[in-house]
């Protein structure tokens, strides 16, 4: 009978160490990136689209003549399409003939998966203190859901024990690495540069902001957080973050899936981040050099300002409902648009203008508020997301809905006829707050789009087509009632 060997589970398998003899050859292989694998100045520019433009500057020694070149450390997620090489030192006197991306890194498995039918080795030690050990040899035959190996007359099944082969498998390559085979003109030393676009790397802006005790004033603090999962690192980079929506067209059928810092804001001496309109969109220049490590998040403080005016907005937006289009069940359903809820939003809205202490185009990011208790510690009080905000723009930021403010929209009155309809709406605010406050009432008039107020308790505002907006003053712990009649009619 023949004997089968299960001494070990998957997990054993995978803890095994693989260990590859062929020192001399991996020396040579290394030493062969190491000669140009040095970054001398590397210029990198991200943009908030999982983005990043790398310029990589490096001397290397050229011969004349057709030779083929190795450039190593460069992105994992690099797109090889995207690639430009150039020499600054003689850019008329050497050109490439071709140019290859190799990505295909040594790893655990593609090892073991180039050694399938051929012979391989383990080391099993035994005894009290390990001191005893076994070489079996055979030929691998499957590395799915562990090894198996075919040794002699048997069939070796998740053996244990530690793994050597006997060489480097061809095709297996230490760091991803871009090849080119170059004509060269003028032996001797080159400063070149290569560009190249790579995914993985993005950025987007975070904002801390302090409102006063009155929520009459903020500090805001802006910071860049800057996330790398590109597959390289970039030494002592002059980084330069672009805001804005920039286009990247896509194959056909193919679809594009684009911390709590210092609380207190503090203005800078010296800004670190230069900003300036760059085509249509925003450029940020850091002053300074910095590392970007692979698998890193960085955050750079970007714009500090204090003592921003702020008002604080009371909104009643009653019937929340959605504008689906005007359509004829729309004109005749009593019941269309009479949804009601009765959470009032509270939200914080400034200018983004010189005057107050701000003026900058401001990327678009999270703003987090914090807000001072009376034994001066910072207390988190809601977060919203701002698109991109150039200057004297305003900025309003939702942090959540009112504790003591309660809002009720009812209709009282519908009728309707071959072209026309009238309806009547009473709403009604209590402030259950000790002072007084304005809430603005907003209101959709979505049943048709010929439409006319024609009766009111106060005055409104037309916000656009279809929207109207009331501001009702409610004493302290107190209500107020608007009503308004809206007349609809077609044709």
């Amino acid at each position: 009978m023949r004997k089968v060997f299960i001494p070990a589970l998957l997990d054993n398998f995978v803890s095994n160490r693989v260990n590859v003899i062929c020192g001399i050859a991996l020396l040579m292989l290394a030493m062969t990136f190491e000669t140009i694998s040095f970054s001398q100045e590397i210029d990198l520019t991200v943009y908030n689209q999982n983005l990043g433009l790398v310029k990589d500057r490096r001397e290397i020694k050229l011969d004349k003549g057709v030779q083929r070149i190795e450039f190593t450390d460069v992105a994992v997620q690099i797109d090889p399409t995207s690639v430009h090489f150039k020499s600054l030192s003689y850019p008329n006197k050497c050109s490439v003939l071709e140019q290859n991306f190799e990505y295909d890194l040594i790893s655990r498995e593609k090892l073991l998966q180039k050694y399938i039918g051929k012979e391989i080795e383990l080391e099993r030690r035994f005894g009290k203190d390990g001191e005893k050990k076994e070489i079996i040899k055979g030929a691998l035959l499957s590395t799915s859901g562990g090894l198996t190996i075919k040794s002699g007359d048997k069939i070796l099944v998740n053996p244990s024990g530690e793994i050597s082969l006997s060489k480097l498998p061809e095709g297996l390559i230490l760091k991803p690495t871009l090849l080119w085979l170059l004509e060269n003109e003028i032996s001797g030393e080159h400063k070149i540069e290569v560009d190249y676009l790579t995914n993985g790397i993005n950025w987007n802006a975070d904002y801390v902001i302090v409102s006063d005790k009155d929520d009459k004033n903020l500090d805001l603090t802006g910071w860049v957080t800057i996330d790398n999962k590109s597959g390289a690192s970039y030494k002592d980079a002059k980084l330069k973050l672009i805001a804005g929506d920039i286009h990247r067209a896509s194959p056909p059928g193919v679809m594009r899936n684009d911390m709590m810092y210092e609380t207190k804001a503090k203005r800078a001496p010296q800004p670190q981040f230069e900003e300036k309109a760059f085509f249509e969109y925003h450029l940020y220049t850091l002053q300074r050099r910095t590392t970007v490590r692979d698998n890193e998040t960085k955050q750079i403080e970007f714009v500090s300002a204090s003592a921003v005016p702020v008002k604080k907005l009371y909104i009643y937006d009653g019937a929340a409902q959605k504008f689906y289009g005007y359509n004829q069940w729309s004109r005749a359903d009593r019941n269309y648009g009479v949804q009601s809820n009765k959470k009032v939003y509270v939200m914080l809205d400034f200018k983004n203008s010189k005057e107050n202490n701000l003026g900058i185009p401001l990327p678009k990011g999270k703003m987090r508020v914090y807000k001072e208790d009376s034994d001066k510690s910072l207390e988190f009080i809601g977060e919203d997301f701002i698109e991109h905000t150039p200057k004297d723009e305003n900025v309003r930021i939702y942090l959540g809905d009112a504790f003591d403010i309660v809002g009720e929209r009812v209709q009282t009155d519908f009728k309707n006829g071959d072209d026309f309809a009238d309806e009547s709406f009473k709403i009604t605010v209590r402030n259950h707050k000790e002072e007084p406050i304005e809430v603005r009432v907003v209101e959709k008039l979505y049943r048709w789009s010929n439409w006319k107020i024609t009766q009111k308790s106060q005055d409104y505002e037309k916000k656009d087509a279809r929207t109207i907006e009331y501001k009702l003053k409610v004493a302290k712990d107190s209500e107020s009632v608007l009503t308004y009649t809206v007349h609809y009619w077609w044709d």
